[in-house]
This record gives structure tokens, sequence and C-alpha cells, in this order.
């Protein structure tokens, strides 16, 4: 490969050069992951690096291409310094009595980042406005509930989620890219609708303002539901039973729902549901073989082909093919979040559908490394023998690619340079300079 190669990706408007040697030296920084076992089974990374060592495409193609990134990297920089604050023994601590990190404060880094990199506007996401409607919930629920203070935990919890469910009318939305809104916490701030996450974190921070104000004097835990109407809701801890432990969320459990549900919602294929996000992609990408495969319908086909069409006007609003710059920016927070290797392999397929065949390889030559070398396999959630199909396919034609001498690739309407239509997120800013309800 010559010192600087010349990049024409299928999902960015444009071209643009990135050093091979600023690719090599990436690689020798990922070996710097060390990713183990915690004592839940989960995988998480538990390595000594800088951030900055990280070596992400997304702002880097996207500044190449004359995007204004300036919101986009404080926003990345400011989740950075807060998960840099997860240890071991925080990411295993309820968000109930979570203290290490500032959960609303996270979340809202991620909608900021996310509304700069397909609003473009010149003015950032307010975060700091959107904070103190987070403080003034819990101002208001004292101004009116303080005799509960004085009443039974039950009474307590009572008059919290009559206060958030009915008075201030908040209410849970099974989110996907039509209600993208519901997965932003600014949004269901304004909007008073979200997941069941971002009810969560609601509740959490009212009680971390009512504990920080000295009004508890009983410990408190959040019942997070798994079903898809459920509302989240507190309880005694200790008159909790063993069957509540799944339903207990930790700050390293919210982040991860949160983030998962901005990757599952913006990732650029969307057909077939019953197959993990990669398959999807490797899929489109011919990796797997389609002989068990049952032919896709001419009504699946034609939906396809229409919302390609839209795509290649620049509406990109399709619930068939997704957010690509938002699916990035969701991959490259959850590798930052350092809780599960197929995260890099996830990361490595989009980059290979966005024309990024070098830095693709190295993510997945990572994943490949690190999986092999760890007691992963040995877990329920493990990747199926399609998956590890898929990702060898992939990998010898990412070699075969980057063994032409002079490859390229043709240049189609862009998921990453083209300016968004459809977007809800700005108008969401807008609305939080108004006065709240």
């Amino acid at each position: 490969m010559c010192a600087m190669s010349l990049l024409v990706s299928p999902w960015v408007s444009g071209a643009f050069t990135l050093s091979s040697s600023s690719a090599s030296s990436s690689s020798s920084n990922f070996s710097k992951f060390h990713f183990s076992l915690s004592s839940c089974g989960r995988v998480v990374c538990r390595a000594q690096y800088a951030s900055e060592d990280l070596k992400f495409v997304l702002h880097h193609a996207l500044d190449a291409l004359g995007t204004d990134i300036a919101h986009a990297k404080v926003a990345r920089d400011g989740f950075c310094s807060e998960i840099k604050r997860l240890s071991d023994i925080e990411r295993e601590t309820s968000i109930s009595i979570n203290r290490g990190v500032d959960l609303g404060k996270t979340a809202l880094y991620i909608a900021a980042e996310d509304d700069s990199l397909i609003s473009h506007s010149s003015v950032p996401l307010p975060v700091d406005a959107f904070i103190e409607r987070l403080d003034d919930l819990s101002m208001d629920y004292c101004s009116h509930y303080s005799s509960a203070f004085r009443a039974s935990p039950e009474i307590f919890f009572e008059t919290l989620e009559r206060y958030l469910y009915i008075n201030k009318g908040f209410r849970r939305t099974n989110a996907n890219l039509s209600e993208s809104r519901a997965l932003y916490l600014h949004s269901v701030l304004t909007h008073r609708s979200g997941s069941a996450a971002m009810l969560s974190l609601i509740y959490s921070e009212i009680l971390k303002m009512l504990r920080l104000w000295g009004l508890l004097d009983f410990d408190v835990e959040i019942f997070f539901p798994h079903d898809s109407h459920s509302l989240p809701r507190g309880y005694h801890k200790q008159k909790s039973k063993e069957s509540d432990q799944p339903h207990i969320m930790t700050s390293q459990s919210l982040f991860v729902e949160m983030l998962r549900s901005l990757k599952d919602a913006f990732w650029p294929f969307q057909h077939d549901n019953t197959r993990s996000l990669f398959l999807r992609a490797a899929h489109a990408a011919n990796c797997i073989d389609r002989s068990n495969i049952v032919t896709e319908s001419g009504f699946e086909l034609a939906s396809a082909k229409a919302a390609q069409h839209r795509l290649e006007r620049g509406v990109w609003t399709s619930v068939r093919f997704g957010d690509m710059r938002r699916a990035l920016s969701a991959c490259e927070r959850l590798i930052l979040l350092e809780t599960d290797l197929t995260e890099l392999r996830d990361y490595s397929i989009l980059l290979y559908h966005c024309g990024f065949y070098e830095q693709s390889l190295q993510y997945l030559k990572l994943y490949q490394d690190l999986e092999s070398s760890s007691t992963e396999k040995q877990l329920s959630n493990s990747p199926s023998n399609l998956e590890e199909d898929a990702v060898a396919k992939l990998m010898v034609r990412l070699n075969l690619i980057l063994m032409e001498e002079g490859w390229s690739c043709p240049t189609h309407r862009s998921f990453l340079g083209a300016e968004s239509i459809g977007s809800s997120t700005r108008s969401d800013a807008e609305t939080a300079r108004s006065k709240d309800e």
C-alpha cells in the first residue's frame, strides 16, 4: 500500500485520504485492549489506555468532507470523560444508588453528538438546559408531595409514580427508527415519551436529587421491566425478592441498553429481524451461505428497491435502511464502553459497507484475535456458527481487496456526507428553548 490511500466510499459523498501510517499506528494501539470476564459473566474490557488512542472513522471522515464536527467532538469528549469514571464497582452498581457517573449528563452527551451529526447546526444541543429540566422535576415533586417523605416507602413510591406517569404524563414507547426520539433523553424530557431505559434514568435522577437533599432515609431500588409495555417502578430494597435481581439496572447495563437501542434503530439493514444485526449486514454483503435462506418475497424486494430510491434522493428516514452515521456513532461509543467483543465485529462490517476496507480489516482482525484468546466462546451469547462463517468470509474478501493495487469503490449517494432530511432532533433542541409545560 502507498503512504496515502485514496478512499472513495459508497456511503460518503466525495473522496479523501487517510495515511497508512496512521492506520498502522492505530493497529498497534489496538493491542492495548485486554478483555476479561466480569463476575456476572459479561465480557468486559480491562485496559489501561487513553481514549484518544482509539482511531475511529466517523468524525475523521465527516471532517475530511468539510462537515463541521466541532460540536460532535465536544459531545464525544464529554461522553468519554464520564465513562472513564466507570470503575469495576461502578459498572455493577445499581442506577438507583450510582454516584460515580452522571447518568443524565452522559445520556445528553450521546444525544448532543447525534444531534450535531444529522442537523449540521451551528448551535449545539443545550446539555446544561436539559440538566436543569431534570433538576426541576425533582424540585417540582418536592413542592407538591412534601408530605410523602414522612409516609411509608409504599406511599412514597405511589406518589412519585403518580407524579411522573400521571401528572407529568411520561409514558413508555417501544422505539424504532420512526420513533427514535424516544431513545434520546432531551427528546423524552420534551415530549414525555420514552423507552424503558430513558424512563428508568429519569426515575433514578429524581431519586439521586432526593437523596442528596437528605429526603430519603431508606434503600430504594428500581424495577426495570423486560416486557414491552410495563413502566419502571420503585420498591423498598429491604423487601426485595430474589426474582427482582434480573430487573436491577446497573450503570453499565443502562448505557449498553441505551446505545444498543440506538444501534438497533439506526442499523442500515433493517430487513429480517430474526437475524442479528451483523448477519443482516453480512447478508447484504453476500458473506453468508444463501442455500438455507427462504427466498425474499416480491413485496420485500419491491420495498427494498423503493427504499433505496428514496435514499438516493436524500431521504434518510426509510425504515429499511436506517441511518449509517448514527449507527456508526453508536458502535464507536459501545467500543469505548468496553463491554462486548462483538461490537468490534459489528463496527468492522459497517466500515466494510462504507468502503473503509483497511480500517474494517483492522477491527475484524482485532475481534478475531481477542475472541480466540478469550473464554467468551463458553458464554451463552457466543457467536453462532453462521456468524463465524460470515466473519471468515469477510476476512478473506477484505484481504483480497487490499491485495489489489489501486483498488477503488463506486461513488454512491452518501449517508455521511449528504444533508439529512426528515430529522426531528433539531426541532427537539429548539423546543428545549421554549418554556416547559
